[in-house]
């Protein structure tokens, strides 16, 4: 099953809005790095300033091994070769399948709301090139309703894995947030500090050592740098273990004729989900966890409620007119105050 969040993860009374999780400006600027990798923006923070360099080192490295092995978008990565298997068995790298693993793992605990095999379906919709590099504006596309091929077609045996003939995988779904709980385990377990990884706003925090109160993370509606000031209403909260992901349907957007498109795709359909939900947030045991779960509760809809409440995964969520809901403990948040801006 999905792993929920301890009672004492999640914490923090201070709480609005938001799809992009960062770390506040309130952290110690010595011991925090940021960067932009896997199309989004990294951000580190350590307990020790002495194991700074070196952290940022060894996720470096790491996600460009996950870049190399998982992108959907250069020529040369292993998951492109994939599809010159025409439905044989091929093995993959160890790399390769533990992310596989992860994204089946997602399918299957999501009654197949996160599926990996929407690849084909993505490009159908305009995503074919990494974010930064799709026109926002441009001429309609005929997007059918169609289903997708299906995560129960996938069959990986170790690093034996074997696709139907014309399935492309796509693993943005899930490959940040694994990446974010894999990086922050292996830094905390060579150097013994304390750690947080956030990949776009998918966070994972490791190690023996933890920031009086937590690590307290901003969460908004406006994607930014953690140092920039808060844009409109944004949420503080603590988290002592486990992960936290956001899931938008306001973030990452383009437009086709009058169309309004986003990435999170329904698998029963081909298309963008209903955005019944502007953001969904959650918190569990680990991101990937959090992230199966904010993004399945995006293609569920006013049904996430209920699922969510019923895993016991704390949760917010934000619909489509603004309104938050919260299941499962996440922490009561005040009224909001309007803005100067909002009042004039």
């Amino acid at each position: 099953m999905l792993h929920t969040a301890g009672p004492d993860q999640v914490t923090g009374p201070d709480q609005v809005t938001g799809p992009e999780q960062v770390t506040g400006p309130d952290q110690a600027a010595n011991v925090c790095a940021s960067w932009r990798a896997l199309g989004t923006l990294v951000h580190l923070v350590v307990t020790d300033p002495r194991d700074l360099a070196e952290a940022r080192r060894l996720l470096a490295a790491d996600l460009a091994e996950v870049d190399a092995a998982c992108s959907r978008f250069r020529a040369d990565a292993e998951i492109r070769t994939l599809r010159n298997a025409h439905g044989r068995p091929v093995r993959i790298t160890p790399l390769l399948a533990e992310a596989i693993a992860v994204a089946l793992r997602a399918a299957r605990l999501t009654d197949g709301d996160v599926d990996p095999t929407v690849g084909a379906a993505m490009s159908a919709v305009g995503y074919d090139r990494d974010f930064d590099r799709i026109p926002r504006l441009g001429p309609p596309l005929v997007v059918t309703t169609r289903t997708v091929p299906g995560w129960r077609e996938v069959h990986l045996e170790g690093r034996s894995l074997t696709l139907p003939e014309g399935v492309e995988l796509d693993l943005g779904a899930t490959a940040k947030a694994w990446a974010a709980d894999r990086s922050a385990a292996r830094i905390s377990a060579r150097l013994g500090c304390g750690v947080l990884v956030s990949l776009g706003g998918d966070i994972a925090v490791a190690g023996p050592q933890v920031p009086e109160g937590g690590w307290r993370v901003r969460v908004q509606d406006v994607t930014g740098s953690p140092d920039d000031p808060p844009i409109g209403p944004y949420a503080l909260i603590a988290i002592r273990a486990g992960g936290l992901a956001t899931s938008s349907t306001a973030a990452r957007r383009w437009q086709r004729g009058g169309d309004v498109l986003h990435h999170i795709l329904d698998p029963r359909t081909g298309r963008p989900a209903e955005p019944v939900w502007r953001t969904v947030s959650v918190a569990a045991d680990s991101c990937a966890d959090a992230n199966a779960a904010s993004t399945a509760a995006v293609i569920r809809g006013r049904d996430a409620l209920g699922w969510l409440a019923r895993l016991g995964l704390p949760s917010r969520l934000v619909d489509a007119t603004g309104v938050v809901f919260t299941v499962a403990g996440w922490p009561d948040e005040p009224v909001p105050v309007r803005s100067e801006i909002a009042q004039k």
